[in-house]
Order: C-alpha cells, then structure tokens, then sequence
C-alpha cells in the first residue's frame, strides 16, 4: 500500500502541558469518518487504539474534543497528545499484505492502481491475491466492515485505475454512471505500424450472444512506420473491445498473442494501459479525474520500436 507522506508537525500549544502532533486534512478527505482519516494517516493504528483516544477526548481540533463517528473537514488541523506511543506507531512501516495503490479516495469512492497480471475478482489462479481481496485487506486493516466491490473491470493483463464502491449504496450509485455512459475511459496502448493521426473504429462485435455495436476513437500520440502510441477512448464497453477493433484494422496491439499482434522477447505483456477516468461524484457532485501514468514495463519498451514518449 503506497501512503503518501503525512503532513505532521510537533508544536508547543498554549494550554497544553505536552506538546502536541497536528495532522492537516487533505481535500481529498474531506467528509471522512475521523476514524477513518486517523487510520489513514497513522496506517500501524489498531483500529481500537484510535478509537480509545476518540473515546478519551485525545483528538483535538479548534480547542474541542472530536468525537467518535464525527466526520472531517478540508483545512481542519487536528491534534494528538506526542505519546511515545503514537510517536512509534508513526514510525511504524504499514503492512504490506494489502498492496494497493490509491489514486484516489473519499468516503464512498476508492479508485486504486491495476498492476497487470492481478485478477479484479477471484478466479481459477487467483483465489487468495486478487484486486478485490487486497482492497478489502485495506479497509479491514482500518477496522472498516463495510463491503468493497469493483463497478467496472480491465482484462487480467491490462493495467490501470480500478473504480470500487465502499458499501451497496456506493455501488449502486457508481454502477449508475457506467450504465449511462456517463464515465470516460482512455487507454494508451502501442500497435503494429503507421496509423492516421486520429481517427474513429465503430464495428459489430458479438458480446453474450448478441452482435451491439462498438465504438472507439483515437488519436495517435506518437508514431513512425514500425509503431503507433495511440491514446483511445471507449464509448461503448464490448469484452476485448480494443483490442479487436484494432485487430480489425490492421494495426493490432504489441503483446497480443489472442488477436494476432507481434509478441517481441523485451516486451512482458500486452501493452494496453487505462490512463484516465473521469466522472462526477454522484455523492458530492464534484468533477473527479484520474490519472495513471504509463507503467515502466510498458514505456521501457518504447525505444525498441523507436519511439520517444514522455
């Protein structure tokens, strides 16, 4: 689990007799369970340890006691007694079991980082370590009991953001959005030859039995006669879309054994990369972006089909 660095700092406040640690919350927490910020920004806190200094009235903000269930708000500074206790658990590594990556996070929303060759739900393989169970471990490892699930999917070797819902309720409401059309998805992915600078692929693909229509468009990010960079956006959601809409076209993906594409010794896997997703919270209704940068397995490759892209 990647933590981004904790903004603390060790003042001497008038009034106390120790002084004290002061934790600032993000915009990104904004609206958070105390508990919940707490257990993100001391990641080695028992869940029951932060809940006593709750109980206590050991956290602070603006001179008063937070209470538990109490949720934060952006720009508030909270305050906790400098114990040695806190000092070590702040000290402390996060456990490593989950291995997540957050690109984004709110109260009902975590958006988390794909590695390729992790599985979104359990399957044949991948039982134990699968993205599900690792963002379930997250919460979990914050006393958190609500259930997690992912609203949308990427094949097992395609990288990138994976949007989950924190509780029923989130995933109705996030589902929502995918049904209507109403989240934008692009990928980045590298195919054989020269493609036109930009470009639409509208086909009939057979999806569950049924022949739906298809549609993609892109734009070439770089390319010569060996290679595209191309950066995509689906309007539709069809199994394998992408990938065989480029098939289709002549130009198919590096790594793609299934759809015919060159499979080069240097390159590990299929190079498709979700970069960006983009949405409005339909809690909060603010505009959210995500973005993923091209992972060094896949951008290490480029200079091998002569391509220089940063």
């Amino acid at each position: 689990m990647i933590i981004q660095p904790i903004p603390i700092a060790w003042r001497d406040f008038a009034g106390y007799s120790q002084r004290m640690i002061e934790l600032t919350v993000s915009s990104q927490d904004d609206r958070l369970p105390v508990e919940e910020f707490l257990q993100r920004q001391i990641p080695a806190a028992p869940a029951s340890y932060l809940r006593q200094l709750l109980k206590k009235g050991k956290v602070k903000s603006a001179g008063r006691s937070i209470a538990p269930g109490e949720s934060v708000r952006s720009g508030d500074l909270l305050q906790l007694p400098e114990t040695g206790r806190l000092q070590e658990l702040l000290a402390t590594p996060p456990q490593a079991a989950s291995e997540v990556s957050i690109l984004y996070e709110s109260r009902e929303i975590l958006v988390v980082d794909k590695p390729a060759g992790v599985a979104i739900h359990s399957s044949q393989g991948h039982e134990r370590d699968n993205l599900t169970a690792r963002a379930a471990a997250l919460l979990a490892e914050r006393g958190l009991r609500f259930k997690v699930a992912p609203v949308h999917r990427l094949d097992l070797e395609t990288s990138g953001p994976v949007l989950f819902g924190k509780g029923r309720q989130a995933c109705a409401a996030l589902g929502k959005l995918f049904m209507q059309h109403e989240v934008e998805k692009f990928y980045q992915a590298l195919v054989l030859g020269r493609t036109a600078g930009s470009g639409r692929l509208t086909s009939i693909l057979s999806a569950k039995g049924k022949e739906k229509a298809a549609l993609s468009e892109y734009h070439a990010l770089a390319r010569n006669e060996q290679a595209s960079l191309l950066e995509l956006q689906l309007h539709t959601g069809r199994q394998h879309q992408i990938r065989r809409q480029l098939a289709e076209s002549g130009h198919p993906l590096f790594g793609d054994k299934r759809y015919r594409g060159p499979c080069p010794a240097e390159l590990p896997r299929l190079f498709l990369h979700c970069s960006h997703l983009a949405f409005v919270d339909p809690f909060s209704n603010t505009p959210i972006a995500v973005a993923s940068r091209l992972p060094p397995d896949l951008s290490g490759f480029l200079p091998q089909v002569g391509i220089d892209f940063r």
